[in-house]
């Protein structure tokens, strides 16, 4: 355990940092495994939802920095990709 002051200050605010990056990280899974289950049903205007929704969810983790602007992107540009393949 540290000792310093200042270094016993930043434990804990890492410790808070780390539990908020772990839970947008987990929201942005979480709405992209509901893109794909969407995607596997066939049903496109429920893709559509979800990729409206996954778009907002990435995009707040994207501007937190949790997520780094060119992954966000390529990662929507990708979902964007297969869902517009649905019939």
């Amino acid at each position: 355990m540290a000792n310093i002051k200042s270094a016993k200050k930043r434990i804990l605010t890492n410790a808070k940092r780390a539990a908020r990056n772990k839970a947008a990280k987990s929201a942005v899974k979480t709405e992209v495994k509901k893109v794909y289950a969407a995607i596997e049903n066939g049903t496109k205007e429920e893709a559509k939802a979800a990729l409206s929704k996954l778009q907002a969810v990435m995009g707040r983790a994207a501007a937190k920095g949790i997520y780094k602007k060119n992954t966000n992107a390529r990662k929507i540009s990708r979902m964007s990709k297969a869902v517009d393949k649905m019939d």
